[in-house]
């Protein structure tokens, strides 16, 4: 028999889950029996999980590896409500197979991801990183550098977060290339871009932002061939997710000067080594995967994620339903 609301349990994760809006553990503490919230400050590996899900009912999800191994003593979960969108991280079989419905919280950060692109994108074509840092040191260099004006900028994946980055560059006077298998033509029109194949999209770009979900056909897509494809001297921004890149092709890629400057909102593993050879180079800007760490944007994950998670504990049907 299906538990009354007022009977479940719930597991929350993100640490951000609430910070910017007290309101939101008020509402969920107040409609369910108890609530644990992750006091670790960081994500929860598989073995963590396996001690933490057992007699759960629901579970507001950060970047936790949630495996087979985890879910099959998850026995009384009936929903993984994602703060955030990217499910890679969730074995989607093993979930419809254990009837555990899976949600997300699409377009919540694309706003906020979207500005630390652009923001990214102009700190690489400024050198407002190296200038910071000597000014800092009291020296005055004359340092030169970009403009995105009349430059070409790519976005490979053309979803919410990259269309939120075209409708931000209108305003620089710069031509906007997309690919995207999904692309809506609508979006592009309005938001003045050019839809094309990937191939022209890489080849053209002086800047080019990755907007892609980590999927089997896309984790190591940015590899040697790929970066050989590039314009020489263009610059890479990557404010999704760590694993579409080969990290070792990027470093040669920066060495052989084939790539001007990176920046990395992600690494494959994170937090990546203190010695990572790409945290050491001087054209590489890392930032620790910070791209939805902003008050709208946490608010809009925390909101989305509790009431997709409630109304499945309710007997309801989510509102963005993944698995």
């Amino acid at each position: 028999m299906k538990k009354a609301l007022q009977e479940c349990k719930v597991l929350v994760t993100p640490t951000s889950f609430g910070r910017q809006d007290p309101e939101l553990k008020k509402q969920l503490e107040a409609a369910v029996k108890q609530v644990f919230y992750n006091t670790t400050g960081k994500p929860l590996s598989s073995d963590d999980l396996v001690q933490m899900l057992p007699g759960v009912d629901g579970y507001i999800a950060g970047l936790d590896q949630i495996d087979r191994a985890a879910l099959q003593v998850a026995n009384q979960l009936q929903v993984i409500a994602r703060y955030g969108v990217g499910v890679d991280a969730v074995d989607l079989d093993a979930a419809r197979e254990m009837g555990i419905v899976v949600t997300n919280t699409p377009g919540a950060n694309s706003a906020s991801v979207a500005e630390l692109a652009v923001g990214l994108m102009l700190t690489l074509a400024r050198n407002i990183y190296q200038a910071v840092s000597v000014t800092g040191r009291g020296e005055w260099p004359r340092l030169r550098g970009v403009s995105l004006d009349g430059k070409t900028v790519g976005l490979l994946g053309f979803g919410a977060i990259g269309q939120q980055v075209a409708r931000r560059l209108m305003g620089f006077d710069c031509q906007v290339l997309a690919y995207d298998p999904f692309a809506s033509e609508e979006a592009a029109s309005k938001y003045q871009v050019e839809l094309c194949s990937q191939d022209e999209v890489v080849a053209r770009s002086d800047f080019l932002s990755l907007h892609l979900p980590a999927l089997p056909e896309t984790c190591g897509m940015v590899n040697a061939a790929f970066i050989g494809q590039m314009k020489h001297g263009a610059y890479l921004i990557n404010t999704a997710r760590g694993e579409i890149v080969d990290e070792a092709a990027l470093q040669a890629g920066l060495e052989s000067g084939q790539i001007a400057g990176v920046a990395l909102d992600a690494f494959v593993q994170q937090p990546p080594a203190a010695d990572h050879p790409l945290l050491q180079h001087e054209r590489v800007i890392a930032t620790p995967h910070m791209g939805a760490h902003t008050d709208g944007a946490t608010n809009a994950m925390g909101w989305a994620s509790l009431r997709d998670c409630l109304a499945v504990l309710g007997g309801e049907e989510p509102c963005y339903r993944v698995a």
